[in-house]
């Protein structure tokens, strides 16, 4: 019997479609876009993994792009535009509904500075019993690891959780632990998928 649903956040919880910013970097600076990616290529995996700080990021940001303070100040407002994306209301008011006849959690593959920012504009700690941050826990999904700290929070084993998440992958990587899992293609799709699990 399912006793916990944990959810994504990224293209799940929030809509984050593809704003360009980093295309529209590249252009201003006479780069191509992977340019940009393969210069930051080692602290952006560190601030998934809480191995780099969010100045230490920003230090690096402004060398490897010779960026000025204003300049940094626009990169990063645009990185965390498209990173944070809108409010999927509709699945936002089902997930915080469940409580408390079900445990609930997040796991989510994050950068430093993610918990304030999401917590300040959508208030995800107000709504679930746990968040699990890639970065606060220092290994990423499909790590097992981060599963199963998810079910160690919420007192449950993981035959007793699902996982909802847009990376195929990533849902692969909770199956293999034990828990059930939903890929999300559109938000009526998922409630019906976690919602036939949950009633089975």
């Amino acid at each position: 019997m399912l006793r916990a649903v944990l959810l994504d956040i990224g293209g799940v919880l929030e809509l984050t479609p593809e704003t360009g910013w980093i295309e529209r970097w590249a252009t201003d600076l006479g780069l191509e876009p992977s340019d940009i990616g393969g210069r930051l290529a080692d602290v952006s995996r560190g601030g998934s993994i809480g191995t780099v700080t969010e100045d230490e990021y920003g230090e690096a940001v402004a060398e490897r792009l010779g960026l000025g303070p204003e300049d940094l100040d626009r990169f990063l407002a645009d990185l965390w535009e498209e990173y944070l994306g809108t409010a999927n209301r509709e699945l936002i008011d089902w997930f915080a509904a469940l409580r408390p006849r079900y445990r609930t959690g997040i796991v989510s593959n994050s950068f430093v500075g993610a918990r304030e920012r999401e917590q300040a504009r959508y208030g995800f700690g107000d709504q679930t019993d746990t968040i699990v941050y890639s970065h606060e826990v220092g290994v990423s999904k499909p790590d097992p690891a981060i599963y199963l700290e998810a079910c160690r929070r919420l007192d449950v084993r993981p035959e007793e959780a699902v996982f909802l998440d847009d990376v195929p992958a990533a849902v692969e990587g909770a199956r293999a632990v034990g828990m059930a899992g939903v890929v999300f293609r559109d938000t009526a799709q998922a409630i019906a998928d976690l919602e036939a699990l949950l009633s089975g």
